[in-house]
């Protein structure tokens, strides 16, 4: 252990002599900046930008940007930052957590990285815990920016989709956290490239990062919306399917596919009044009839599912239990819902999602500042590369922390926190009084109001009320009951009279299971030299003693304690300490296990939301993806229809009707010219024919109005499916911990189990894009739409996402009609 703190003490002597040699040489440039004028300085900030373009790096440039946007802030904001500031600064710049004590200046420490790393022209996005902050940090420091000649955008719930990435393309974007990763969601969810708000994420700076980044870790963002509305639609297929005889369909069994054939593709037609199936304008009815046949034919009551109270239930086919919290993907649980004739389930369906983890660490650059971070180090760096680095204070701590004293009930704890702060406020010294939770704030001001001692009571609720009770708290007398977390980001300054009485003190009514938030807590008093004071209480009734302490502990209490007297003993703060190790680890674990899992959605996103922004941004033909998927689907059908067959044995009667039905817009093969064929030389015979049909067809329009015709069939099959895994996943998930395997690991089987309904949804993409390139009509005024649309949610927070583009009402085209673009040829 101490040869541990030997090599702890050795890097932070080494960061810090580092950092003074950095500082030194931002400060020799300090004169020649002070005798600029302002238009002068001004002009800095273009030349800089011109050197960035012409190959000088960012470091390079760092001691000038840095000495410019120093004296920007002297003559804007009438602030000069410290050496301290500019150790903070070059820490932040080079994708580093600084922690800054409380009162050390982190906001305006925060422009120097900012100023240089916006010269790059990518954006700089700086990252705070309210809409409040945002704006306050954006408005104040926002003048030093415009001074210098950039631009600041506020990026606010409130605004449009045009007004959110006018604020993007700003050099500087205040945004909160949940705002960044709602708009990342909601950008691959659009079908237009003119939607997206976001530029590529370059650099982020994010203020009290061990809120943003730990605190919040385990909640992750979702988009979410109402699940499949049309029950009747499910009900309608299933009622349609019921009426089918076998000659209507091609069933495998050894695969469990089932498709209509071309008879059954005319009685649907004829059943839902519609002149072809497979315009895109009724691809809702297709889903439907196809998740319909599936659960009439190839689902099976008591085999594959059991009815239990009104509901389905799936069973496991290898251990023949039912899988708890699982639902059948796609449509298809509710489509066996419609069979049954049990109630379809319209829950809420998760559309999009993704944890602050997985988000912000798609940024080049990352980096943070708060006053405590130092106790989460290794998951800062384990997770996000960020070293923690302490800055030293700009004046020694005069603040004077007391042992914790320790009652054996909380209501004699109480008693004494009451008379404390009664004999302070006697004498003008202001008390901040720090609580875990809403509850011990009223029971405390409940004492005080007996009392007679006015006071504040804050519970984190209203951000700009808070603030200005926070920035009150230092007055003379001042008594101010706030939970832990309220108020951060806001100083504390001290009024007048008050060094005289001793500073403020700050009073913990018991500790937090986290260390950092004790020390944050802690870190109210004693800002930029001031003196303070600063002493917890706690009880043997509290939750963390209740929790953590040992039988030895309890038995010392008994024996030295009456039961309205105190004790202070340093083997009780070192269980208490020991307490919170072990409570700060099991955190630890359940935001890496979170992001272990969301880790197996991550890699689907990135090749989902990649070939989407592909499909959306391309301006050449889509051809070589959509024949590599008609080919896949060529091959696969060949191959469930010839696999571990001998020659004679081919269903060659299922290939035909297959490629019939879903391939080709009439009848171009018949089974004798398939006969005598390897599987090899089948898939090549097929291959050719549903090529040229495929040529013909791209030939009826120019390649612009092809290339839309194969972004809409592209957009509208991939979002739909995309939503209905994600919404799968969200299932697995819940379900995966309930599943009885004995030894099996969870995360095994999700990850297992995840990739296997991936490469089936990239399947099923792949035969929905192929049936409907090959047998929809095409639309001159065909317009991409919008599948996925919800409500974002993280907590509590609730908001209407971005609105679709404006769809046209197409005019109504049967499959044989002559095709709208004027060749008068049929589709």
């Amino acid at each position: 252990m101490a040869g541990l703190l030997k090599k702890l003490f050795e890097s932070g002597k080494k960061d810090e002599k580092y950092l003074e040699k950095k500082v030194a040489l931002v400060e020799a440039r300090a004169d020649e900046m002070a005798v600029l004028t302002d238009e002068q300085l001004k002009q800095k900030t273009i030349e800089f930008k011109e050197r960035v373009q012409q190959g000088e790096t960012l470091d390079q440039l760092l001691p000038e940007a840095f000495a410019v946007a120093r004296e920007g802030a002297k003559r804007v904001l009438g602030m000069y930052p410290f050496p301290v500031q500019i150790m903070g600064g070059i820490v932040l710049h080079e994708g580093n957590v600084a922690e800054m004590k409380t009162g050390e200046g982190k906001t305006l420490t925060s422009t120097l990285p900012v100023y240089l790393n916006a010269l790059s022209g990518k954006g700089v996005h700086v990252v705070t815990v309210n809409e409040y902050l945002v704006q306050r940090d954006a408005l104040e420091m926002g003048q030093l920016y415009e001074f210098l000649g950039l631009t600041v955008g506020i990026n606010i719930n409130a605004l449009s989709t045009d007004e959110k990435r006018e604020k993007y393309a700003c050099d500087i974007t205040y945004s909160t956290n949940n705002e960044l990763g709602f708009d990342y969601l909601r950008d691959n969810m659009v079908v237009y490239k003119e939607q997206m708000v976001q530029r590529p994420l370059s650099f982020a700076v994010i203020d009290e990062v061990d809120s943003i980044l730990i605190d919040e870790a385990r909640t992750p963002l979702i988009i979410s919306g109402e699940a499949e509305k049309s029950t009747l639609g499910y009900n309608r297929a299933s009622t349609f399917v019921k009426t089918l005889t076998e000659d209507s369909y091609i069933y495998d069994l050894k695969t469990k596919a089932v498709s209509l054939n071309e008879d059954g593709m005319d009685k649907a037609e004829k059943f839902f009044q519609v002149d072809n199936i497979f315009d895109l304008a009724n691809a809702s009815i297709l889903h439907y009839i196809a998740q319909a046949l599936k659960a009439e034919v190839t689902m099976h009551k008591d085999v594959d599912y059991v009815v239990q109270d009104d509901e389905v239930l799936i069973v496991d086919q290898f251990t023949g239990r039912i899988m708890e919290g699982r639902r059948f993907s796609d449509g298809l649980h509710q489509s066996i819902e419609a069979k049954e004739g049990v109630a379809i389930k319209s829950e809420s369906k998760t559309m999009a999602t993704i944890t602050f983890q997985n988000y912000f660490r798609m940024y080049e650059k990352l980096s943070g500042m708060t006053g405590t971070a130092k106790t989460e180090e290794e998951e800062l760096t384990d997770i996000y590369n960020m070293r923690v680095i302490q800055i030293p204070t700009n004046k020694p701590i005069q603040r004077e922390d007391h042992a914790d004293l320790i009652y054996g009930s909380i209501a004699a704890k109480f008693e004494a926190v009451a008379e404390d702060i009664a004999a302070r406020h006697l004498k003008g010294q202001p008390v901040l009084v720090g609580t875990v939770a809403i509850e011990t704030s009223e029971l405390i001001s409940e004492k005080l109001t007996r009392k007679g001692i006015p006071h504040n009571v804050l519970n984190a609720k209203q951000h700009e009320r808070e603030a200005d009770i926070i920035t009150n708290a230092g007055l003379k007398g001042a008594v101010t009951i706030a939970t832990n977390m309220a108020g951060r980001g806001t100083d504390i300054k001290l009024g007048e009279g008050v060094i005289e009485a001793g500073g403020l003190a700050v009073i913990g009514t018991e500790r937090h299971e986290s260390r950092r938030i004790d020390n944050q807590l802690r870190g109210r008093a004693g800002r930029q030299g001031d003196p303070g004071a600063t002493q917890f209480y706690l009880s043997m009734e509290d939750e963390l003693m209740k929790r953590f302490s040992s039988d030895n502990v309890k038995r010392m209490m008994d024996r030295f304690m009456g039961e309205n007297e105190a004790i202070q003993s340093k083997m009780l703060s070192r269980a208490v300490e020991s307490a919170q190790t072990r409570v700060e680890g099991n955190n630890f674990d359940s935001r890496k296990q979170v992001l272990q899992y969301d880790d197996v959605l991550r890699q689907q996103r990135e090749v989902i939301y990649g070939q989407r922004y592909e499909v959306i941004t391309t301006e050449e033909s889509l051809d070589e993806i959509i024949l590599g998927m008609i080919e896949r689907v060529i091959s696969n059908l060949v191959a469930d229809n010839t696999a571990g067959l001998e020659r004679e044995e081919y269903k060659l009667k299922n290939i035909v009707e297959y490629v019939d039905a879903n391939l080709l817009s009439e009848t171009k093969i018949n089974q004798a010219d398939l006969e005598n064929k390897d599987a090899e030389q089948l898939e090549t015979y097929i291959w050719e024919i549903v090529q040229a049909e495929y040529e013909t067809k791209r030939n009826l329009l120019d390649a612009e109005q092809w290339l839309e015709f194969e972004k809409v069939v592209m957009l509208r099959v991939v979002d739909t499916k995309w939503t209905d895994h994600i919404d799968a996943m969200d299932h697995l998930r819940e379900g995966i911990n309930l599943r009885a395997y004995g030894q099996i690991n969870p995360l095994q089987e999700y990850q297992a189990e995840g990739y296997r309904m991936f490469n089936a949804m990239v399947e099923s993409v792949d035969d929905d894009v192929t049936r409907y390139v090959m047998k929809a009509e095409i639309r001159q005024n065909l317009e991409r739409e919008q599948v996925a649309k919800g409500n974002a949610v993280s907590g509590e927070q609730t908001e209407k996402v971005a609105k679709k583009m404006p769809t046209q009402k197409d005019q109504h085209i049967g499959r044989n009609d002559s095709c709208p673009c004027g060749s008068g040829k049929k589709i």
